[in-house]
């Protein structure tokens, strides 16, 4: 089986380019990246990105400058619409419901342009707003409108659901609540792709992601494949009659005033080589913390440099 007909998406080598002539501008240059079914697959990026010029391809609103994009298999977004809007669900950064109708009948409304449903009542119960569902839609919180987005998006039972900026606007109870729904929604076997501002949101979530930078990727695969390219670091107090030439660490250490920073790749050995030595010299090393590398600093170190086409893991 190869690698298009094995996928619920499949990216290959795609350009989306805006304006004419001179006035031209790629605003994704020669991005490729494949979702798997069943899995939860993350796009994330800094401002400008190109994320959303990405998902707005894969969803048939516009057609690739150049490259390719399938679905199921082989399906193009825009060619095969009609057959791929039955099987997909969007949540959109914005909803566009009618303000006067409430919960309950926007739910209704959207389930009467839907093929094959689920029942109106286990919609809102799924996303948690069966409490109110005789409120308006202008009555929402901005977390509860998104929560009506979910549930619109996911009315038909999807095998493959675009969420974009899903928790935007909720509060941590409502963000956690939503991504275990996310998690459920993976497990009875949909496909997710993903894009979120929220690092931790996608660390909890994802199976794998990639990161967009200048319209490309500049980094792909597992979160954790992603992390273990980043050194971790190490951050003590030491006194002035110490320099950072006697401690006996692998890593790159820095001095700011009275605090040290170790940069290391070797997190768990320097640790233990640091506390052994001031141990042996009297030495207190104050508010000493270990900081394994995180999914956040990826993601800043990508900001802070042009993005290539890096591609990890499973890509």
């Amino acid at each position: 089986m190869s690698e298009e007909e094995s996928s619920h998406i499949l990216v290959n080598d795609v350009w989306r380019r805006y304006g004419r002539g001179k006035d031209t501008f790629d605003a994704i240059r020669g991005v490729s990246f494949t979702v798997r079914p069943g899995e939860l697959f993350a796009l994330l990026g800094t401002n400008g990105a190109g994320k959303t010029s990405t998902v707005e391809l894969l969803e048939g609103l516009a057609a690739p400058s150049r490259g390719s994009v399938r679905l199921f298999g082989g399906l193009d977004p825009v060619r095969d619409r009609a057959q791929i809007r039955a099987r997909t669900g969007a949540m959109l950064q914005e909803g566009g419901f009618i303000s006067h109708l409430t919960v309950r009948e926007t739910v209704d409304m959207w389930a009467q342009l839907t093929s094959r449903p689920r029942p109106v009542q286990e919609a809102l119960d799924l996303v948690g707003l069966a409490h109110r569902a005789d409120v308006m839609v202008q009555n929402l919180s901005g977390g509860e409108r998104r929560r009506l987005d979910l549930a619109v998006a996911t009315s038909s039972s999807p095998g493959l659901v675009f969420l974009d900026e899903p928790t935007a606007g909720m509060d941590a109870e409502g963000r956690r609540a939503t991504w275990q729904l996310i998690r459920q929604l993976r497990d009875q076997g949909a496909t997710i792709l993903l894009t979120t501002h929220y690092l931790e949101e996608a660390e909890s979530l994802a199976d794998r992601l990639a990161i967009m930078h200048r319209g490309r990727i500049a980094a792909s695969g597992s979160v954790s494949g992603i992390v273990a390219d980043h050194p971790s670091t190490l951050s003590f107090g030491l006194p002035a009659r110490w320099s950072v030439h006697d401690l006996p660490v692998s890593g790159t250490a820095e001095r700011h005033h009275q605090r040290v920073t170790v940069t290391t790749e070797q997190l768990q050995k320097d640790a233990a080589r640091l506390l052994a030595w001031a141990e042996d010299h009297d030495v207190t090393l104050d508010r000493f913390t270990a900081r394994p590398a995180s999914l956040e600093e990826a993601f800043l170190r990508v900001a802070g440099h042009a993005g290539g086409q890096g591609q990890g893991e499973g890509e």
